[in-house]
């Protein structure tokens, strides 16, 4: 990679961080001024109210410079699609951090925001051609729904999802970097995506000033669904399924537990295996945990682009030996303190 080209990278990372990091100082002083606190509850992992809402600073850092990197490699008629679909989640999700909203008026506009950027965006297909168009796009929408929710499940501890946006961006640098990908635009928006994250943690960091609120976490995983799409459309589908593998692991085997119990599965709850981690040694050690694992998928993300579903395979062994071995061995051993 040139060295302009790291240049302009760690320059649109450090615009995406600084701009985030000031953003929600500002967004903290607002929403305290104005008593919009997360209140503890039964479920809760904070003790004290907390402002709710820091999410507002994250789209702050992270639209202008995703716009930025649309600008600087010829992309804006693509991204000009993800705008509004940004928008529509960020008015909707504000509205349900405010009045909880019911589920259904959440993924009308998750899905209207979703088949936005599939049929006027159009992206490459995901699959390689290997099904019709049709199949293909019905498949990505369901795919990218289930991860815009689950993005917003997994928003549970301090620091945890500045920490996952952080890494999914870097890991689609890194792919991309060693790819050689002829699209200049996707490196750069993961360097904006991994400013944004990164920049939250000096607020969110444990123990939190403020909470993201669905306002950021639903947006963000959005974008960093469509930055994963991007990276399949240009052949490295392994990859982009590897980045994300923690979250989608521990959040598909915790729904389907509550699912199979006849639980509200929309409900707040305390029971992914890194909260109950969390609940005996701690947030901040628990995330650092999972920034282990995450830098070690990047890694195997990088290896897929020789090895593809080999490293796939590793990368999903290793996340459920985190969850099953480690995790939940911690979680037996809070729940056994708390009885």
């Amino acid at each position: 990679m040139p060295a302009s080209s790291v240049l302009t990278l760690v320059a649109l990372f450090a615009a995406a961080f600084l701009v985030t990091a000031v953003a929600t100082r500002g967004v903290l002083a607002l929403l305290v001024r104005h008593q919009v606190l997360d209140r503890p509850n039964a479920r809760s992992h904070h003790k004290v109210p907390t402002p709710r809402g820091g999410g507002w600073g994250v789209v702050a850092g992270l639209a202008p410079t995703l716009l930025a990197a649309a600008l600087l490699a010829g992309d804006v008629s693509r991204l000009a699609w993800v705008l509004p679909g940004i928008a529509l989640l960020v008015a909707i999700s504000w509205a349900d951090d405010l009045k909880n909203l019911g589920a259904g008026v959440r993924l009308l506009a998750q899905g209207a925001a979703v088949a936005i950027v599939l049929v006027g965006g159009a992206p490459e297909p995901v699959f390689g051609g290997l099904l019709p168009l049709w199949l293909d796009r019905l498949a990505t929408g369901l795919a990218w729904l289930w991860f815009i929710n689950l993005y917003n499940f997994m928003d549970g501890i301090d620091g945890i999802t500045g920490t996952e946006t952080g890494a999914l961006g870097l890991g689609i640098v890194a792919v991309a970097a060693l790819a050689g990908f002829a699209d200049p635009a996707l490196p750069l928006y993961g360097a904006a995506l991994a400013g944004a994250g990164l920049g939250f943690l000096v607020w969110n960091w444990s123990p939190a000033r403020l909470f993201m609120g669905d306002v950021g976490s639903v947006p963000l995983g959005f974008v960093a669904g469509w930055l994963l799409i991007l990276l399949a459309g240009n052949g490295a589908l392994a990859a982009a399924l590897i980045l994300p593998l923690y979250y989608v692991v521990d959040a598909s085997f915790t729904l389907s537990r509550r699912l199979l119990r006849r639980e509200r599965v929309w409900q707040a709850h305390r029971e992914h295996a890194y909260q109950k981690a969390a609940a005996i040694i701690g947030h901040a050690s628990t995330v650092r945990l999972v920034a282990v694992l995450d830098i070690g998928l990047v890694g195997l993300a990088g290896a897929s682009l020789t090895t593809p579903w080999t490293s796939f395979a590793v990368a999903l062994a290793t996340v459920v030996a985190f969850l099953y071995v480690l995790l939940v061995r911690i979680a037996r051993k809070a729940e056994a303190m708390l009885r």
